[in-house]
């Protein structure tokens, strides 16, 4: 998506017109454009800005930005299209309702045009993905290479193509949910401790961990568990393997329903759970998530933004979903 992008706004009556910033899905004006739009002196819109922030309607940090413009000696400071509203709102000016009215269009094709570009670009690359597979299995059949060579270079191929549309739907905000397995089985609050502190004892004996390890100061795991096994309106609220799984190593790590040890135990349930459904191997008898990629998954939960939450769950479920008949592992 563009950066930097100007774009023209104009009233109806040619009074005003302002060259507005449209950078990370957003309209900036400064705070001289602000002026100009709204008709009113500085020290009024200084005023407003002011209240803004020190009652804590918006957060300074995120909505000011400073940028270097032509003829200034020194940055000037830009705000963001929910601080120009919320100016607007206590100004109670006609051009504010007008200019808002014009950004929210702007932003809304902005946007779309932008995810337009990002689907037209992930289906190329796809397409070529595929396209580099196909020959690559036409040249794993070549007489040169042996059997096990060919079938070899074809897996791994297969294997890193679908990981790389899969993340280059996750950074596209594209990623879709899994059909999934209906189901899934979950432990209780009661089984799931005893087979922690099995894990504890053992990790314990190695030095491992402490007696801090998988301690719990409340009820934090079995609210976890009944939260997974809740319905909505009569349907499961996570109905599938892959959704469940997910959501619990999620769940288990971002939420720390224990003093210490949260994400080896988000890691250990993950997989206890997968074992108890029968999905901790796929069709052809391998671990679907090996110990690196449990260890970097785990990882990835602990240091997301809670913000990408959906698109990082879907990311797992992608992981754990078993291939439809005639597509590639």
């Amino acid at each position: 998506m563009e950066q930097n992008k100007i774009q023209i706004y104009q009233t109806s009556d040619g009074q005003v017109r302002l060259e507005v910033e449209l950078e990370q899905d957003t309209v900036w004006l400064s705070q001289a454009q602000m002026v100009e739009l709204f008709g009113r002196e500085r020290s009024v819109i200084t005023k407003h800005l002011r209240n803004v922030f020190a009652e804590g309607e918006l957060d300074e940090k995120s909505n000011v930005q400073n940028l270097h413009i032509a003829g200034a000696d020194r940055p000037v400071q830009f705000y963001s299209l929910d601080v120009i509203i919320s100016v607007g709102y206590r100004v109670k000016s006609v051009q504010g309702t007008h200019f808002r009215q014009w950004a929210t269009n702007v932003l809304r094709q902005h946007l779309m045009q932008g995810y337009t570009l990002n689907q037209v670009r992930f289906e190329k690359n796809a397409v070529e993905l595929h396209k580099a597979l196909a020959l690559i299995r036409k040249a794993a059949q070549s007489p040169e290479l042996s059997r096990e060579v060919g079938s070899g270079l074809v897996e791994i191929v297969s294997r890193y193509t679908q990981t790389f549309l899969w993340l280059q739907r996750y950074d596209e905000g594209m990623l879709a949910e899994p059909a999934g397995q209906l189901g899934g089985s979950l432990p209780s609050a009661a089984e799931a401790m005893t087979a922690l502190l099995a894990l504890k004892k053992s990790l314990v004996e190695r030095g491992e961990a402490t007696q801090l390890f998988a301690q719990s100061p409340g009820d934090g795991l079995a609210a976890i568990l009944g939260n997974l096994n809740q319905s909505v309106f009569g349907e499961p609220a996570y109905p599938t393997v892959e959704s469940k799984a997910a959501h619990l190593l999620y769940f288990v790590v971002k939420n720390h329903p224990f003093s210490d040890g949260n994400k080896r135990s988000g890691a250990f349930l993950f997989v206890d759970f997968l074992h108890r459904n029968g999905r901790l191997l796929n069709e052809q008898g391998e671990v679907m998530i090996n110990d690196t990629g449990l260890a970097a998954l785990t990882l990835l939960v602990a240091e997301s933004d809670p913000r990408h939450k959906e698109t990082l769950i879907r990311l797992i479920m992608n992981m754990l979903a078993m291939p439809k008949a005639g597509e590639g592992a």
